[in-house]
């Protein structure tokens, strides 16, 4: 029997390009992150030409892809400044997610500028702070292969 490669927590990463272009930063405190992949479809009723009291067939086709990025996270101090910024500016920044764990050839890095489109932010007496983000890539991002 043959287990499985698995990764863990760290070994997917979300970060955002720096002031410095091509330096990244770990979005400090994020305790759980999904990265949404989203084929969106269209459909079309295609009918039995021989007999036309049948039922159609839908048939299906990708009219867009996305890819997203949500998480919640302690809301770390070293990211008040940046996340705040970003979100208030209503711009693109540029933000990579990376699969530490991937083969030789396979996509290791999704890197592109992306919209900061949800940033919630929760204080509970008793509790740390925590927040809760949407990231949404401004198309699809570049893929960049393991070496």
């Amino acid at each position: 029997m043959t287990r499985a490669v698995t990764a863990n927590f760290h070994e997917v990463v979300v970060e955002i390009e720096t002031e410095t272009p091509g330096v990244w930063s770990k979005i400090c405190g994020i305790t759980t992150r999904a990265i949404n992949h989203t084929s969106n479809m269209q459909t079309s009723e295609i009918p039995d030409c021989d007999d036309e009291s049948l039922p159609a067939a839908v048939e299906r086709a990708v009219q867009s892809q996305e890819v997203t990025v949500s998480g919640t996270a302690s809301w770390a101090k070293q990211n008040h400044g940046t996340m705040m910024r970003w979100w208030r500016s209503g711009a693109t920044k540029n933000i990579r997610v990376g699969y530490l764990k991937a083969e030789v050839g396979d996509t290791e890095y999704e890197t592109g500028p992306a919209y900061l489109v949800t940033l919630n932010i929760t204080a509970e007496r008793g509790q740390k702070v925590t927040s809760e983000v949407e990231i949404q890539f401004d198309g699809l991002p570049t893929e960049t292969a393991a070496s």
